[in-house]
């Protein structure tokens, strides 16, 4: 069974219906270990985008992202709303030679970078059920690039 990075955006209530499908589709899948989502490790106890929460929240992520087998990560962007923060978990995964599942549901081009970084590319977060996290497919997007 795979340990799990959810990147995501959660900023409004389309991104945050998402994200709840995704994890729920990483919980009902046998293949699947832990999930790590960031949305759900929030530090309540400390104020808010405070440096103390900035810098926890930093590190606690970093901490998940390096102990995670495979990073399950959200694009929703479109040309002029990127969300950085997941943006820049797909590109640290890459970097530290994670394997990434690329999910997209929104309609529009997917950025050059993502769609060759990632080994998976669904289109649909209810695919993630039935994918073999053990022995994931190489299924890269296939279509034009921004």
């Amino acid at each position: 069974m795979k340990s799990i990075y959810l990147a995501s955006p959660f900023f409004d209530d389309d991104q945050i219906d998402r994200v709840k499908r995704v994890e729920q589709a990483l919980a009902d899948n046998k293949t699947v270990g832990d999930v790590f989502s960031p949305r759900k490790s929030q530090f309540p106890e400390l104020t808010f985008g405070s440096p103390e929460w900035q810098s926890t929240a930093y590190k606690h992520d970093l901490d998940h992202l390096n102990d995670a087998d495979i990073v399950v990560a959200v694009s929703d962007f479109t040309e002029d709303s990127v969300d950085s923060g997941t943006a820049f978990e797909i590109g640290y995964a890459v970097a530290k030679g994670k394997t990434v599942v690329l999910v997209h549901e929104k309609a529009g081009l997917v950025n050059l970078m993502l769609a060759q970084g990632a080994k998976t590319y669904v289109e649909h977060a209810e695919e993630l059920t039935a994918l073999n996290f053990d022995q994931l497919p190489e299924q890269r997007y296939v279509g034009e690039v921004q």
